[in-house]
């Protein structure tokens, strides 16, 4: 995946049900990521149409697969199970030994997906968020 295919991307991420679209999903957000992140992410093409795709990183320690996103009338086709092991590839290039994903609770055929994939879901971990404000304290 590279910034030129975003547009794409994203209408394709927007419109998949079991994707939650934020303010980190802007092209500034995803240019960063992807030069964070140089040669783990990637989409799918039939023909000149993006069908798929998948945002990969790590942070040293673990990696993160998000958004992965097949076009429905090209699923079942073994689209994202190669997307993931694309990502898998590139992260044991890296020596990353695990990967997280994040999967809404109420998204029952994403589960499904990656539970036939081999996930296990973690029952002892708890995900918490806060969001990010910068310090009043100058430096």
């Amino acid at each position: 995946m590279t910034i030129d295919d975003f547009d794409e991307v994203h209408r394709l991420w927007d419109k998949t049900e079991g994707v939650g679209l934020n303010e980190s999903d802007s092209n500034p957000k995803i240019r960063a990521y992807l030069k964070r992140n140089p040669g783990m992410s990637f989409v799918a093409r039939r023909g000149t149409e993006i069908v798929g795709a998948v945002l990969c990183g790590h942070d040293g320690r673990r990696g993160y697969l998000q958004h992965l996103t097949v076009a429905k009338m090209h699923r079942r086709n073994g689209i994202g199970r190669d997307l993931v092991a694309a990502c898998f590839s590139k992260l044991a290039e890296t020596g990353i030994l695990k990967c997280n994903i994040f999967v809404y609770a109420d998204n029952g055929e994403g589960k499904l997906f990656w539970k036939h994939q081999g996930w296990v879901e973690r029952k002892d971990l708890l995900l918490m968020q806060k969001a990010v404000m910068p310090s009043n304290k100058s430096s």
